[in-house]
């Protein structure tokens, strides 16, 4: 279980590495800074395209071995891009680093498939959290970094952290036992990718390019007609990269939407107080924190979520994954609601940060446990992939709407152009309606019920669920 929520640490890790130099990326690149916004665009778009394409590898030809795979794959883009400060070589190597966001469906795959089911609830629950562990803890160790080495050190570290995190893996995760019938869907992932990026780059260039431009608007327009032909396409296999009649289903639909919402949330906190706590204080509102400090003051939102993953344990296995999700959306709301008034000091944002943690770290609990008690085991890996995209879509939307909202409000200080203190605050109101709009889809999921082994069921009557919960522990002999 450490180990594999090690990986997902890690994974995380790489994906907030440049956070601290992002503004520094054009002069460090020797590019516009239109161009050195690749750098974070291909690896939100491969990461999102490879994640349920490993998830359904890992269902047909073994989880272990598609984790490991994808974190090689993160080691060789991390060396790549240590070695070099070319645009385009920069670029492949952020490229091959994105491949490694299927390490934590993957990971969720193997817990299920391993672990007795007692330790199973919190093992998911840190699995699916090291997400945001990984982001927090990362911040403030990666501006240490930049602030007093050479920015390529950051990636000799990811590099060495997912060498670390592969021998690991192999030599204490076992391999999963459990296989998916049928063949790899090819045609399916190559449609799945082309729609994904069609809708991607739009996305996240979208604020550069004009919202209203050609050019984005033919991508979107793109993206529909291709996704909707994958859609015809995928239903009429046998075998398909996704089932979607199965994820069609109201649990799986709404689970689904509920963590684009949570998605959306998470990244705002993310987005927002690292400027607010950098911008100088003559600006009137900023905290005048260096670089460092404004990590360790958003580094409690990953410890929070690390902490919180026992107690979802514990109200989940009494209450349920619909109610440990409820409550963790209603912390998450009213983290951004007090945080509207808590912008005037450092103290101030530490405190937001921790409920804020709290409320991700049971919001993203509880995912997993709803998608793994609607499916059966074979399909876990595809299933929490499909789950981990649907949260990568929430980031991205949220990085293009906060990006534009920031940009809009932003007012000129001392010659330079800054966000105002009117943007933060309509940013978190933003966040805050994302939030209810994911409460309003749990509260339609169906109920669930811990029954006296203490496995998570849906209350709607789910076999493949129920045959997990009846299937004895690995190592473990039935009486």
């Amino acid at each position: 279980m450490p180990l594999l929520a090690f990986a997902g640490i890690v994974v995380a890790v790489m994906q907030t590495l440049l956070v601290p130099v992002i503004k520094d990326l054009p002069r460090l690149l020797d590019a516009s800074a239109a161009d050195a916004s690749w750098v974070l665009t291909s690896t939100l778009v491969s990461g999102a395209v490879a994640t349920p394409i490993l998830g359904r590898l890992g269902d047909l030809f073994g989880k272990r071995r598609m984790l490991v795979a994808g974190l090689a794959v993160m080691v060789v883009g991390a060396l790549v891009s240590a070695f070099t400060s070319d645009l385009l070589l920069m670029i492949a190597g952020r490229t091959l680093q994105g491949f490694a966001m299927g390490a934590i469906p993957l990971g969720i795959g193997l817990m299920r498939d391993l672990l007795p089911r007692e330790r199973l609830a919190s093992a998911m629950g840190l699995m699916s959290s090291s997400i945001g562990v990984g982001g927090g803890l990362a911040l403030p160790a990666a501006a240490l970094v930049a602030q007093h080495t050479d920015w390529h050190v950051l990636y000799f570290g990811a590099a060495g952290l997912g060498l670390l995190a592969i021998t690991l893996i192999l030599l204490v995760v076992p391999e999963s036992p459990s296989r998916a019938p049928g063949t790899f869907d090819l045609p399916g992932a190559l449609g799945l990718s082309a729609g994904l990026v069609l809708f991607l780059l739009p996305v996240s260039k979208g604020g550069n390019w004009g919202w209203a431009s050609a050019t984005t608007l033919t991508l979107f327009g793109a993206s529909v007609a291709v996704l909707l032909l994958w859609g015809w396409m995928e239903l009429r296999l046998p075998a398909p990269l996704v089932d979607l009649r199965t994820t069609a289903r109201r649990e799986l639909l709404l689970t689904n939407l509920a963590s684009i919402m949570v998605g959306v949330s998470f990244f705002v906190v993310s987005l927002v107080l690292p400027q607010l706590l950098q911008l100088p204080a003559g600006t009137g509102y900023g905290l005048g924190q260096s670089m460092v400090v404004a990590g360790l003051c958003v580094a409690p939102l990953g410890l929070t979520m690390m902490f919180t993953a026992p107690v979802y344990a514990r109200l989940s296995a009494r209450y349920g994954p619909r109610a440990t999700l409820v409550l963790g959306l209603l912390i998450i709301g009213l983290g951004y609601g007090g945080g509207l008034g808590l912008m005037s000091a450092a103290w101030q944002t530490l405190v937001t940060s921790i409920v804020l943690g709290a409320g991700i770290g049971l919001a993203y609990a509880s995912l997993p446990a709803l998608i793994n008690a609607a499916v059966p085991a074979s399909e876990t890996g595809a299933a929490n992939g499909l789950n981990t995209l649907m949260r990568s879509i929430g980031t991205s939307v949220s990085s293009a709407v906060i990006g534009t909202v920031l940009a809009a409000t932003a007012h000129t200080t001392g010659g330079v152009e800054v966000p105002s203190l009117h943007g933060f605050r309509l940013s978190f109101l933003i966040a805050t309606a994302a939030v209810a709009a994911g409460l309003l889809l749990a509260l339609f999921l169906p109920g669930t019920r811990p029954p006296a082994g203490g496995q998570l069921l849906a209350s709607s009557e789910d076999e493949p669920a129920a045959e997990h919960a009846a299937r004895p522990a690995p190592g473990r002999v039935s009486a």
